[in-house]
């Protein structure tokens, strides 16, 4: 398998995640939800266990490991919650998809990785999507106050 086929297979299965996060997040906590997701990995376990080298590894991948499934963890359980709370699912999944910024900046302090001006600039229609996709418009309240308190 090539790299941009995996990639595609990437884009049409993490699509499909944040329709069943949505929908999860209607009929359950987010708690729950994230519970019965660790469930799905764990079902992953013999499959992901045949094609590793699970035992292989210095003590400092498994940390790195396991520090990253923590983390992953508690961002999905940050977007339940966010989902339970009445996110429309077209809006807050794709936010939370630029989630690579906050990678970009980390490998920039911490890695000393630079930007050539073509990425720099899709950084900035990046961080501009992410305000025209968060941007909502509050439709107009109708004015409730009855007639008679207005008038002295």
């Amino acid at each position: 398998m090539t790299w941009i086929t995996a990639s595609l297979i990437v884009i049409v299965l993490w699509g499909v995640v944040g329709l069943l996060q949505k929908m999860g997040s209607n009929e359950s906590s987010s708690a729950s939800l994230l519970n019965w997701t660790c469930a799905g990995y764990v079902l992953l376990l013999p499959v992901l266990l045949i094609h590793s080298h699970l035992f292989d590894l210095s003590l400092r991948s498994i940390l790195l490991g396991l520090l990253a499934g923590l983390t992953n963890g508690l961002g999905a359980w940050a977007l339940y919650a966010a989902l339970e709370k009445g996110a429309a699912a077209s809006v807050a999944v794709p936010l939370t998809a630029l989630n690579p910024l906050v990678t970009l900046v980390l490998a920039l302090l911490f890695l000393g990785e630079r930007l050539t001006p073509t990425q720099t600039a899709g950084v900035v229609l990046a961080l501009a999507a992410a305000v025209m996709l968060s941007y909502e418009t509050v439709p107009p309240q109708p004015n409730t106050t009855p007639l008679s308190a207005l008038v002295p």
